[in-house]
């Protein structure tokens, strides 16, 4: 299975526009993902395209876990 298709799956499954996730996606390619305010804006950007708020403990913990364990490759997996 490819991006797109990836990309198309995720777009239609949870009501996400799949420009949005681009946009995300480009957004970050150049970024340090060990950088606190990189991560808390990539998640805030995530949680306001999903219409998920993530509260400031749940967000405290992800910002740790990225930081010390890296980007996971399996979000299922991650909490």
């Amino acid at each position: 299975m490819g991006y797109k298709n990836i990309f198309d799956d995720i777009s239609k499954n949870n009501n996400i526009d799949k420009d949005a996730i681009f946009n995300i996606a480009d957004s970050i390619k150049n970024k340090n993902l060990q950088d606190e305010k990189v991560l808390r804006k990539l998640i805030h950007d995530i949680s306001k395209i999903a219409g998920k708020p993530v509260s400031k403990e749940l967000e405290d913990k992800l910002v740790e876990k990225i930081r010390k364990d890296g980007v996971p490759k399996n979000f299922s997996d991650f909490l």
